[in-house]
């Protein structure tokens, strides 16, 4: 997989399946023993086998320990959320890194046509695929905020090479061997 370019990953590829699932009915103390018990820091909230919500470390430590309720007889519908970003297996790796970016998540099921849970995909499993993805990604939204005039450095999406002097050219980072090349 390694051997892959970016642009050729889906997130198929890369997801974890096997996604630890509870249903709104449970309690949080269900969520942080299974947690615990499969070293994870979120559970997926599933109704029909489609994928309704998250809760996190955050929200027990949050909604729950910090404000002095009872995980026993506390409800993960009272403490997850709803508003779940989600992605297709087929969409590439770097809309999953986009959407982690814009969304400011960690984490993001991944789900079927007809809306079932398939798997889950987060930033620790980007990295582990392509360690260098996130430089990659954070200089394409540089080019692309700063627009075309603008020079960063990074791999040439082309050539593959490490410039100094990338510009943006025909929608990707091209070093200036590659530019004058696409010219002639």
């Amino acid at each position: 997989m390694t051997n892959m370019k970016v642009k050729e990953i889906r997130v198929g590829d890369c997801m974890k399946k096997g996604v630890v699932t509870l249903k709104e009915e449970n309690t949080v103390m269900e969520a942080a023993k299974l947690m615990r018990e499969n070293h994870i820091g979120s559970v997926i909230i599933v109704k029909d086998d489609a994928p309704i919500g998250i809760v996190t470390e955050g929200d027990i430590t949050y909604k729950v320990v910090a404000e002095g309720r009872d995980p026993r007889k506390t409800l993960m519908k009272e403490v997850m959320h709803s508003k779940l970003k989600v992605i297709g297996p087929d969409e590439k790796i770097e809309k999953v890194a986009e959407i982690l970016r814009d969304e400011g998540v960690k984490r993001l099921p991944v789900i079927s046509e007809k809306g079932k849970l398939l798997g889950i995909i987060g930033e620790t499993d980007i990295v582990k695929i392509s360690p260098g993805l996130y430089d990659i990604i954070r200089e394409r939204t540089a080019i692309e905020r700063f627009g075309a005039s603008e020079v960063t450095s990074g791999q040439c999406e082309i050539c593959g090479n490490y410039s100094e002097t990338l510009k943006k050219s025909g929608g990707k980072l091209a070093c200036e061997e590659c530019i004058e090349e696409e010219s002639v």
